[in-house]
């Protein structure tokens, strides 16, 4: 009973750290600019981030392997992170490339930081996080609204100061905003009661509301495949919000540790041409405002919400998404777990 007990811990602490095998929005595109490095934690890791020589964006952990300062605190050199501290610089995968204060020191040509893989998309910048059952990065596969052409996007990033598992389970929640965002300008209208429906898809699950369809935020699709976890919704949109059908919101939560995070939404119109530098300037100019009035609601509702509160829990029929999100969840970390544990029984045996 005790070892299940524990076991059962060590998922829902992982978990709450940070589930791993993803790939995952740490900074939007114009955050890391040419010359200066950018300090992330991600998951409970320090990171830096920066762009090398050919403009392509580089992570490894934030650390400097000489006497462990800040590499962040640095400056791009060549391409390549020197270290504030006595410049020794390390390149895009973690190699030390030059002790400028110790010509032919012993250290250079040394593999001494791990290092992320990233991607650009959408305007922001991804990393892969490896998990000990994915240790390696599969193919970056953004959100088709990102890389078809059909779409306008505009990234958003905004930190909130509580669990990233908080807002997965927001966006699996459709209901909520009928009470939560009575008063804004789109999700004012529909009905107050429903139920829910849920469709597994071969890469997640969608959450409908049954008797509701086209007049509020009626449905989510949770996207979990091999190397991405986002939320994909749509929201009515009348004619006098500009061209472009629904407002289509693409929505990654990436945790900064396991009490806060960071949340990044794009907001999505599906125009082209004219009609999206239309959309771009009312957007702008008049619907910002309101939609981060919303944001700010579910920002001091969830922030609200004790940690501990899954302990005390009373869930109905309206959380069969959120239910199934968390089974996801736990389904990918004892995958982690069960190539550790078999990692670590190999390395016992071969010693």
């Amino acid at each position: 009973m005790e070892a299940t007990a524990k076991g059962r811990d060590r998922v829902d602490d992982y978990i709450s750290q940070g589930v791993r095998g993803f790939w995952l929005p740490v900074a939007t595109s114009v955050q890391i600019k040419t010359g200066k490095p950018l300090a992330r934690k991600i998951a409970g890791e320090n990171l830096v981030l920066w762009r090398d020589g050919a403009d392509k964006v580089r992570c490894v952990e934030d650390f400097c392997p000489h006497r462990g300062a800040k590499l962040s605190l640095g400056h791009v050199q060549d391409g390549n992170l020197a270290c504030g501290y006595h410049g020794v610089t390390v390149d895009g995968e973690g190699t030390v490339v030059r002790v400028p204060a110790m010509p032919d020191c012993a250290l250079e040509g040394r593999k001494a930081l791990t290092y992320y893989e990233c991607a650009e998309a959408g305007g922001a910048v991804f990393i892969y996080l490896p998990s000990a059952d994915r240790p390696e990065a599969p193919e970056f596969v953004p959100p088709v609204e990102f890389t078809n052409g059909e779409w306008e996007v505009f990234p958003c990033m905004t930190y909130w100061d509580c669990s990233y598992r908080f807002s997965l389970d927001n966006a699996a929640d459709p209901m909520h905003a009928s009470y939560l965002h009575a008063d804004s300008f789109t999700l004012a209208y529909g009905s107050k009661q429903d139920t829910m429906k849920l469709d597994r898809k071969d890469k997640g699950f969608q959450i409908e509301r049954v008797n509701q369809k086209g007049v509020n935020f009626d449905w989510t699709e949770v996207v979990m495949d091999e190397g991405t976890l986002f939320f994909r919704l749509d929201i009515p949109y009348p004619d006098g919000a500009g061209p472009g059908g629904p407002f289509r919101i693409i929505g990654f939560a990436t945790p900064v540790d396991e009490h806060t995070h960071y949340s990044f939404f794009w907001r999505c119109r599906e125009v082209q041409g004219l009609a999206a530098e239309s959309w771009r300037f009312l957007y702008r100019a008049f619907l910002e405002d309101r939609h981060w009035h919303v944001l700010e609601q579910d920002r001091r509702m969830l922030e609200s919400i004790p940690e501990d509160a899954r302990r005390r829990e009373m869930l109905y029929q309206h959380d069969i998404g959120v239910s199934r999100l968390r089974q996801m969840l736990v389904r990918r970390a004892k995958e982690h777990f069960k190539a550790l544990d078999a990692q670590e029984t190999a390395g016992a045996q071969s010693a």
